[in-house]
């Protein structure tokens, strides 16, 4: 493919994307795709067969971007607990508060239109979910080798309890775009990990 033909592809890409994540899935039509673009059907479909090879492509990039975002400077950070802190702020004050795709949460919105509706499409968004869950399970878990956490947890809990806090935030915010439920998650969050240290007091309820 000529330069042309990736810069037309990346193109629709992107303006699938922002449909996408502003109208949703199944009220973006192909129409409105061509409209965005300024391509014919024959100029959209000899790059993509079909709206939902379009969203599979759409759904990478929008991947690519959360990456860039919630991942920046994680690398250097060898404690793998200031790792998950770095991750939990960036998640919520760079990657949702600075309204990185406009109707929020790109795939939390595409998970909710399309569990029950695109069993496959809805699936690819959970196992990402998944993933991610396993990222946060294999930090901890090194944590806890170097002692930083308790013996005896049960780290996959914890991560999805992580990630479901997020979502929870996520739904929150963008209906309200309250920045405080960003802020507090934040400071939440980075508590209740701290508190799996071995040096945390647990106080038995009364």
């Amino acid at each position: 493919m000529g330069q042309k033909g990736l810069h037309t592809r990346k193109n629709i890409v992107e303006k699938s994307l922002h449909l996408f994540s502003v109208k949703g899935y199944y009220h973006t039509s192909v129409s409105d795709i061509l409209a965005a673009t300024g391509l014919t059907k024959g100029g959209l479909y000899g790059h993509f067969a079909s709206k939902e090879e379009i969203w599979n492509a759409a759904y990478d990039e929008a991947i690519r971007i959360w990456k860039s975002i919630v991942f920046k400077g994680i690398r250097n950070r060898t404690d793998p607990l200031v790792r998950l802190e770095t991750f939990i702020e960036n998640d919520m004050q760079y990657y949702l508060g600075e309204d990185t795709f406009e109707g929020g949460c790109f795939f939390l919105n595409m998970l909710v239109e399309l569990s029950g509706q695109s069993h496959s499409m809805a699936q690819q968004i959970f196992r990402g979910f998944v993933q991610l869950s396993n990222l946060i399970q294999s930090w901890l878990r090194e944590a806890q080798q170097k002692g930083a956490l308790r013996e005896g947890l049960d780290l996959r809990e914890i991560a999805n309890f992580i990630i479901i806090s997020l979502n929870g935030a996520a739904a929150l915010y963008i209906s309200s775009r309250d920045d405080s439920i960003l802020t507090q998650t934040v400071s939440q969050l980075k508590r209740y990990v701290r508190q799996l240290s071995p040096d945390t007091v647990l106080v038995e309820p009364a």
